[in-house]
């Protein structure tokens, strides 16, 4: 019979995708007059996040117990490998010790597929013949005077024609970003799926970068946060991220009526800036 603890851990796969659900498998092998309980949900389990705690029935044969629990768990770190290793306590009469399994290591998927360095452009040699009907001449001569006549036109009042055209155009994409808000943040509650999720992400953050003229869409949700002032916008962002990359479902009403706020803001940031700048032309 066994006299001594054994506590072994493993991933149950050796890779995994930001945020994907994975197994860790957490065994030990012990006397059976020994009392040995495993970690719970207070347990810090940094850098991963758990997600769910499975525990199978103690098995005893010959005097020795075998147990086993798995933690389903996610990592939201960009690190190449995390590593972890949790503990298993003995306790006893007036003390307790602790064993601890060796590392376990996840590498980090990454999703992105290889660039080629030099595009590869197919060739065409294939003419069509196009035949001459106009007068070019003429009409040439037509779209010189109608050139000159804009340009000139143009060059005197191009900063206020710039200015206007800008506006209509920042109008334009905030009523067509309300619109496919709401259908967004309708399909989500409705669905609470992960592609839904990942379409209303996608769509704030295009927004903010084109009004911001931010590199929005390359920083994680934290940077997001820290570039734009407001750690409130990160934690919007992460309670919808948990869909995507965890699976869990949740309340995210307060998350997106946060979010669109923020846009409505810099979107009367935006407008108000460029009207001031008419107004000094």
């Amino acid at each position: 019979m066994a006299q001594e603890v054994q506590v072994n851990a493993y991933f149950m796969q050796d890779s995994a995708k930001l945020g994907e659900r994975v197994g860790y498998v957490l065994k030990a092998q012990y006397p059976q007059e020994k009392q040995l309980i495993f970690p719970d949900s207070t347990f810090d389990f940094t850098p991963f996040e758990l997600l769910e705690k499975k525990s199978f029935t103690s098995y005893t044969r010959d005097g020795v117990t075998e147990d086993s629990v798995i933690y389903f768990i996610s990592n939201f770190e960009l690190d190449p490998s995390s590593y972890l290793t949790l503990p298993v306590y003995e306790l006893s009469r007036y003390d307790s010790i602790t064993y601890f399994p060796l590392e376990a290591e996840l590498k980090l998927k990454l999703e992105l597929d290889s660039i080629p360095e030099q595009p590869i452009f197919q060739e065409n040699n294939v003419y069509q013949s196009i035949e001459k009907k106009w007068n070019w001449i003429l009409v040439g001569g037509i779209a010189v005077v109608i050139l000159l006549i804009l340009g000139a036109f143009y060059w005197m009042f191009a900063d206020q024609i710039k200015k206007i055209f800008t506006e209509q155009g920042i109008k334009r994409r905030w009523g067509r970003f309300q619109k496919r808000w709401a259908q967004a943040t309708a399909e989500l509650e409705k669905e609470n799926s992960m592609e839904a999720a990942d379409e209303l992400l996608g769509l704030w953050k295009g927004y903010i970068e084109s009004i911001t003229n931010l590199p929005v869409k390359e920083w994680t949700s934290s940077e997001i946060g820290e570039k734009l002032g407001d750690m409130k916008i990160f934690s919007s962002l992460r309670a919808i991220e948990m869909i995507i990359y965890a699976g869990k479902k949740s309340e995210i009403k307060e998350a997106t009526d946060y979010l669109l706020q923020v846009a409505k803001e810099k979107y009367f940031k935006k407008l108000s800036k460029n009207k001031n700048a008419r107004a000094t032309v």
